[in-house]
C-alpha cells in the first residue's frame, strides 16, 4: 500500500464517513448507523469501533462487539474499507489492529460471519488469507440458498 494508513479509536464525527463506507460497500445503510454505534459513543457498551484513515480521510473502519454469555470472545460484525482502497492492505491491517488489541485485552477468540454466496468470495478468501478457519456452515440462514458461514481465529 503507497499511503500511509493509520488506525485509531471511531469518534462521533466519523458518522458521516462510516455511514457512507457502509453504504458503498453494501454492508448496511448509513441511517442504521447511529443506533448501533450510540452505546459505544457514550460509553454505555463494551463495543470496538476503529477506523482506517489515510491523512485525515476516513477510508475504513470495523465494528466488534463481547459475545454474551462467553468468556473472552467477540464477533466482528463489520469490517468496510472503501472501494478505491480495497486490496491494498488497509483492511489487513485495521483486522491486525483490532486483533491486537483484543489479544492484549485478555481476550481469547474472534469470529466473524458471512454469505456462502458466489458475490462473497472474495470476503472469504480475504478472511482465509488472515488466519481465519471456516467452523461453521448453517445452510439457507439468511435465505434460500444463503448460507452463513462463520469463520474463527484464536488470538
Amino acid at each position: 500500500m503507497s499511503d500511509t494508513v493509520s488506525i485509531r479509536p471511531a469518534l462521533a464525527g466519523d458518522l458521516h464517513a462510516i455511514g457512507h463506507i457502509a453504504e458503498t460497500t453494501d454492508l448496511f445503510p448509513a441511517d442504521m448507523l447511529p443506533g448501533m454505534i450510540a452505546g459505544y459513543l457514550d460509553g454505555s457498551k463494551d463495543d470496538v469501533w476503529l477506523t482506517a484513515c489515510v491523512d485525515d480521510t476516513i477510508i475504513g473502519f470495523v465494528f466488534c462487539e463481547p459475545e454474551r454469555l462467553t468468556n473472552g470472545t467477540w464477533n466482528m460484525l463489520a469490517i468496510g474499507i472503501s472501494p478505491d482502497h480495497q486490496s491494498q492492505g488497509a483492511g489487513a491491517k485495521i483486522v491486525a489492529h483490532l486483533e491486537d488489541l483484543l489479544r492484549s485485552a485478555g481476550h481469547r477468540l474472534l469470529l466473524v460471519e458471512t454469505l456462502g454466496t458466489p458475490e462473497y468470495a472474495r470476503t472469504r478468501s480475504f478472511y482465509l488469507r488472515n488466519g481465519y478457519v471456516e467452523e461453521a456452515r448453517i445452510r439457507e440462514f439468511y435465505d434460500v440458498g444463503g448460507d452463513k458461514i462463520v469463520f474463527w481465529k484464536h488470538l
